[in-house]
């Protein structure tokens, strides 16, 4: 039980703190509406479980052998970072029709997983903190964990963002909002650097 607590807190210290997913989540529940950023929440969920399922099973070692992987990773998170800061800066500031507007799409808040440093820096330390062994019940344990943690977690900065949609009501305040959106997603990008 004290393993199953462990890894329960360590989960949600990295899924509910701020970074570029929990961004995107709280401007798309902002923008879009919470059932709509729903989407993104899932396929965030999604991309980061496979990716943590992945690097407990042995992607570690590869990553390790192969050290420019991590450079690439890296960088390719940096320019998808920077392309969705400035798509968030020159956006026009109209809401969606409704809740069901489209938003970021699964598939979207899965490669943004897969593309942020701050989700492979977690599978990382949290497979070196528990999947040592290498043990697939362990990591399928562990993985379980995550994923409800991660959903409940990024799913709460979506909703946030619905919350903050009736403060939102003209398009300079949702322009402004925007931009201060991607001004944090380029600082998350600089940060990489």
């Amino acid at each position: 039980m004290n393993l199953v607590l462990s890894m329960a807190a360590f989960a949600l210290a990295a899924s509910l703190s701020p970074g570029p997913v929990n961004l995107v989540a709280l401007g798309a529940g902002a923008r879009h509406g919470f059932r709509a950023s729903l989407r993104h929440v899932t396929g965030a969920t999604v991309g980061f479980t496979v990716l943590l399922v992945l690097t407990g099973l042995g992607l570690q070692e590869i990553l390790q052998r192969w050290p420019g992987l991590t450079d690439l990773v890296r960088w390719a998170g940096v320019a998808f970072l920077v392309y969705l800061a400035i798509r968030l800066a020159a956006d026009d500031g109209r809401l969606s029709a409704g809740p069901e507007g489209a938003g970021p799409t699964l598939l979207a808040g899965a490669v943004m997983q897969w593309l942020n440093p701050k989700a492979w820096l977690a599978a990382v330390a949290g497979t070196g903190a528990y999947l040592s062994d290498g043990d697939p019940a362990r990591v399928w344990l562990f993985a379980g964990i995550y994923f409800v943690i991660c959903y409940l977690s990024v799913g709460s900065w979506a909703y946030a963002g619905a919350h903050l949609r009736r403060h939102l009501d003209s398009p300079a305040r949702i322009r402004a909002f925007n931009r201060l959106m991607a001004a944090l997603l380029a600082g998350s990008a600089l940060f990489l650097l």
